[in-house]
């Protein structure tokens, strides 16, 4: 079957969980920029995850682009992938709303690392499928962004019962790593 439809609904996901993080941040009821002040753990918390949303949308991307048609595993690992994205919101509020403490720090951490693990998870399926000498095969090599990711992810999470803001200082150079583009894709299929 095509990949257009798995292609589309990942996207409208990924559009909604954008939507329901900025939904969560409450207008102040104050008019001045004092107001604003109790706001900005939960703005910190919004524009990682936004950013996140946004390096998975833009690596989905870029990994379908290099797929020609999915089968019914391919369906069920993107679906694993978009349940661990939609507990993105919670994460993001549960941490914002509580100062950035240590329990929602780590439960964050968790639901990154079980997004990157589905991540990974989809990549190998999609190079089962299509074969070890496809394009996405040879472009993904041995995925060594990944796979140092979810070693990071999970030394954050146990840190975070030690230092919450260590930890997110963590998951913002996992961010930082990924946010510079993956050209792998890209460069295999010029």
């Amino acid at each position: 079957m095509g990949k257009g439809r798995l292609e589309a609904f990942s996207d409208g996901v990924i559009a909604i969980l954008i939507t329901i993080m900025v939904l969560e941040m409450k207008v102040p009821s104050g008019a001045d920029l004092n107001a604003l002040r109790p706001l900005l753990p939960v703005f910190l918390s919004y524009l990682l995850s936004y950013i996140y949303l946004g390096i998975y949308w833009n690596n989905h991307h870029h990994l379908l682009q290099a797929i020609r048609h999915v089968n019914g595993r391919i369906l069920w690992a993107n679906l694993h992938l978009l349940f661990w994205l939609s507990l993105i919101p919670f994460g993001t509020d549960w941490m914002g709303r509580n100062h950035f403490a240590a329990t929602p720090v780590a439960i964050y951490g968790m639901v990154l690392f079980f997004a990157a693990l589905a991540y990974l998870i989809l990549t190998i399926t999609l190079i089962a499928h299509h074969g070890r000498d496809s394009a996405l095969a040879i472009a993904i090599g041995r995925d060594l962004k990944g796979k140092i990711s979810l070693v990071f992810y999970a030394v954050a999470i146990p840190l975070a019962f030690v230092n919450s803001w260590l930890a997110c200082l963590i998951y913002t150079l996992i961010a930082l790593i990924w946010l510079i583009p993956d050209r792998r894709i890209e460069k295999t299929l010029m």
